[in-house]
């Protein structure tokens, strides 16, 4: 019974689970060419140059200083939300999730060598990608539902489907592919 009552939560959890691991794989290629584009490429090889003389536990606080940068960032968006300001504060949340997680993403390739030379991040890291394998796994029957039901109403079987609903399902999916 527990478990049955916990089933969307854990669904839940797994397409946010998901949904960061998306952002870290799509932001990790696009900061790369941002690097690539500015001459940051320096920088990464300067930086990696540095890594390589560090201690393990010292590039820990390597890739943690992102977050504590971006930090007053979440907390600007919060006071935004507070004050009401909700676009502004949207865009502000959004913006310091996508660098964060970008930043992130390229610090975390340079620093990775030497933070999986600790056990307990070896043992995290492991975690984290059966973790996120589970989640997959977890989430897949419903993104094959979603599939299911998107290909009947493109095929224009809307059984129980009212046309106002299908109308926006098909605009939405066709705003998607132009962009």
């Amino acid at each position: 019974m527990l478990r049955r009552l916990l089933q969307p939560f854990w669904v839940l959890l797994a397409i946010i689970f998901l949904i960061e691991a998306w952002l870290w794989d799509h932001l990790e290629p696009v900061v790369a060419r941002i690097v690539a584009a500015i001459p940051l490429r320096s920088l990464k090889h300067w930086l990696a140059a540095r890594i390589e003389t560090l201690s393990p536990a010292l590039t820990l606080i390597v890739f943690v200083v992102p977050v504590v940068l971006l930090f007053p960032l979440k907390l600007l968006g919060m006071w935004l939300l507070m004050h009401h300001q909700w676009k502004l504060a949207l865009a502000t949340i959004v913006s310091g999730k996508i660098v964060g997680v970008g930043v992130t993403a390229f610090i975390f390739d340079v620093t990775r060598s030497k933070l999986l030379q600790m056990g307990w991040f070896a043992w995290l890291y492991e975690a984290m990608l059966t973790l996120r394998s589970k989640a997959s796994a977890l989430v897949e029957p419903i993104k094959q539902r979603v599939r299911e039901v998107v290909g009947e109403l493109l095929r224009g079987n809307t059984r129980g489907w009212s046309a106002r609903v299908v109308r926006q399902i098909l605009r939405f999916r066709r705003s998607v592919q132009a962009r």
